[in-house]
């Protein structure tokens, strides 16, 4: 039963990380991978809050199974090679610092925010 739930939320996730990475790329004339950016830190967000309050089966659904697919680490490793060898080493730079910076900070305030709205 377990592998249906994260099989269910994978099939939300993976659209999802699609249609908001076009979305949010397609507003910003940029080299900088606004859009993997974006779900990724969405993702940290809605992970940390999960891992706050959310039961087992809650946690398999929507952490593991949309975060997983809504998120992307491999896109983010291409995307930023793509920055280095194109010779946008500074956003490269700015993407590698910023996701981790911004991934940590979102996944704090996802567990803080769950803690503070239900204990």
């Amino acid at each position: 039963m377990n592998w249906l739930l994260v099989i269910a939320g994978a099939l939300v996730g993976a659209p999802l990380r699609y249609l908001t990475d076009r979305a949010v790329q397609s507003r910003h004339d940029s080299v900088f991978p606004w859009g993997t950016f974006t779900v990724n830190v969405a993702g940290c967000l809605l992970l940390g809050l999960l891992a706050a309050v959310a039961p087992s089966n809650v946690r398999l659904l929507l952490g593991t199974g949309l975060c997983g697919a809504l998120t992307t680490y491999s896109t983010f490793s291409y995307e930023t090679l793509r920055l280095v060898e194109g010779g946008a080493r500074l956003f490269a730079v700015a993407n590698v610092v910023g996701t981790l910076l911004a991934g940590l900070a979102a996944v704090h305030a996802g567990q803080a925010l769950g803690h503070a709205l239900w204990g």
